[in-house]
């Protein structure tokens, strides 16, 4: 073999070995980053589950049913339903003979409020379904703004006996959506208060 086809030969050799004990030392490849955490923005938001029981709710089952409905398509991080039989359940819901009341949340899971559907509001012509919902709303943590239009909701009998509305309008919704973001570490207790809505 000619002497320079020797060195090629050589070279190449060396070159080849050298690639070699380099790989075998160099450092492991860097393992795949982790996926990135979901954000605020880009998790699903936690929904707060609560149970109404109206077994002593006697003649308001459809107006009950009917306000449940509203807040349920109005709000998505907290959801109404109706408790199984035998359990306990954070919001308490009764017929009396007076004006409907209710006790102002927001009522946290395991929490206890009480409303009380009354009958005197409906003899006067106010309608059973806007009671309903209008009480719910004060489970939720939402105050009477009276007066007020039939437009919002917790405006309750300030509106008038005309008024059928039982549709939280956009601040109600954001307030109720406020006080049960981040699902239940952000919830602070029910405010205890009971609220009249008598004219």
């Amino acid at each position: 073999m000619p002497h320079s086809s020797w060195l090629k030969a050589a070279g190449a050799a060396f070159a080849v070995a050298l690639a070699t004990a380099t790989a075998a030392h160099a450092a492991p490849a860097p393992a795949p980053a982790p996926a990135p955490e979901l954000t605020a923005a880009t998790s699903v938001a936690a929904v707060v589950t609560l149970r109404y029981d109206d077994s002593r709710a006697g003649g308001w089952e459809a107006a009950i049913a009917a306000g449940v409905a509203s807040w349920n398509r109005n709000v998505s991080n907290v959801r109404l339903v109706e408790a199984a039989p035998g359990t306990r359940a954070e919001i308490q819901i009764v017929a009396t003979s007076g004006w409907p009341q209710a006790t102002l949340g927001p009522v946290r899971p395991g929490g206890q409020v009480r409303v009380e559907l009354g009958s005197q509001a409906v003899s006067q012509g106010y309608d059973k379904t806007r009671i309903a919902a209008h009480e719910m709303g004060h489970s939720l943590g939402l105050p009477d703004t009276k007066p007020g239009p039939c437009s919002q909701l917790m405006s309750g009998s300030a509106a008038g006996t005309s008024c059928t509305n039982a549709v939280p309008n956009a601040t109600e919704r954001s307030r109720v959506e406020s006080a049960y973001a981040g699902g239940l570490a952000s919830l602070v207790p029910a405010d205890g208060r009971t609220l009249v809505d008598a004219p």
